[in-house]
């Protein structure tokens, strides 16, 4: 099979690789769709810090956001997920320890990340291996595109969630790319009042067409007041910037890692008597996220500025401009199309 593969810091080639074989336990996948996120970015860069762990190295191949069918299945499978559209979460902790027993496995010590952590190869290919344990099936009502939305998704609904959007909450969201956005479409289903702060003026334009209710460049334009910020940026200044600008007893939720470290002052976080929370993965709200577009009440498909081929990976991946693409932030890949 077609694989996008990454030797070096962007260096990269489509490949004839070996096909997956469905091992017990797992089933083979055809992509329909696979996403490209920042993650992907920094892996492509080489600016990764899986890299300085040793949890990465070269040669990778990316993608983590993706759906498909399953066309395939090993040993010990329920054979009714044959001919299934599926989509998967990306964590794949062992199973065995007490944070995988606990509803924890995205944390799990010995996990692996589809295309991210510890060799296993991601969907920027025409196929794809995963356990049964990590499928989650699509309902006709989510199309291609939102399949590969589901991940991303999954992490923006912990977001909205952790920030408790609700109604006579007002919530800022700092960052205006594709986890900012939608963690915006969660808080506003959830009935929250929803201002953005961002840096790209096309995105900011978006996020008021998706229902942000007021949105700028220019921090000091926001009023205050917010119950809760969420950080979804790699800047390292905006977490205490955040924290100083929070309501007394509100909250801050932090999904966007900083390269540099980001340092903020725990004092401020008693004294303001404010609770901080970490989002690292989707698993926990893959669910819902598939609950969420389902039923029509998001429509994350703005989102997505184009779908293109495999052959078109490291242009995306070291930020070319696509003809013809839209004001998103996300670009896809079809798998199928070279």
């Amino acid at each position: 099979m077609k694989a996008f593969v990454v030797h070096a810091p962007g260096q990269s080639t489509i490949e004839e690789v070996e096909s997956p074989v469905a091992k017990p336990g797992h089933v083979v996948i055809d992509i329909a769709r696979a996403g490209v996120c920042g993650t992907d970015v920094e892996f492509f860069n080489g600016d990764m810090a899986y890299f300085q762990t040793g949890e990465a190295k070269y040669p990778m191949r990316l993608g983590h956001e993706w759906c498909g069918t399953v066309t395939s299945a090993g040993e010990g499978v329920d054979k009714n997920w044959i001919g299934k559209r599926v989509t998967g979460d990306t964590m794949l902790g062992c199973q065995k320890c007490k944070r995988c027993k606990s509803g924890l496995q995205h944390v799990c010590s010995d996990r692996f990340e589809i295309g991210i952590r510890n060799g296993w190869p991601g969907a920027l290919a025409e196929q794809l291996l995963v356990p049964e344990f990590a499928l989650y099936e699509l309902p006709d009502s989510v199309d291609d595109t939102v399949g590969a939305l589901i991940e991303p998704g999954g992490n923006s609904l912990r977001a909205a969630q952790a920030a408790h959007a609700a109604p006579g909450k007002k919530v800022l969201i700092w960052g205006s790319g594709t986890i900012g956005l939608l963690s915006a479409q969660f808080a506003i289903a959830m009935g929250a009042e929803v201002h953005m702060v961002g840096r790209n003026p096309a995105t900011l334009s978006l996020a008021r067409d998706l229902g942000v209710h007021f949105s700028t460049q220019i921090f000091e334009d926001v009023d205050g007041g917010y119950d809760a910020i969420i950080d979804a940026t790699n800047d390292s200044s905006i977490p205490a910037e955040a924290l100083a600008c929070v309501e007394p007893g509100g909250r801050l939720v932090y999904i966007g890692v900083s390269v540099e470290p980001s340092m903020l002052d725990s004092r401020s976080l008693v004294l303001k008597d404010v609770t901080a929370v970490g989002i690292l993965s989707a698993s926990p709200g893959l669910k819902g996220a598939i609950d969420f577009y389902s039923r029509g009440e998001i429509d994350p498909r703005p989102i997505v500025a184009a779908t293109v081929g495999l052959s078109k990976c490291s242009d995306v991946l070291s930020g070319k401009k696509i003809d013809g693409a839209g004001i998103g932030p996300k670009i896809q890949i079809d798998p199928r199309i070279l």
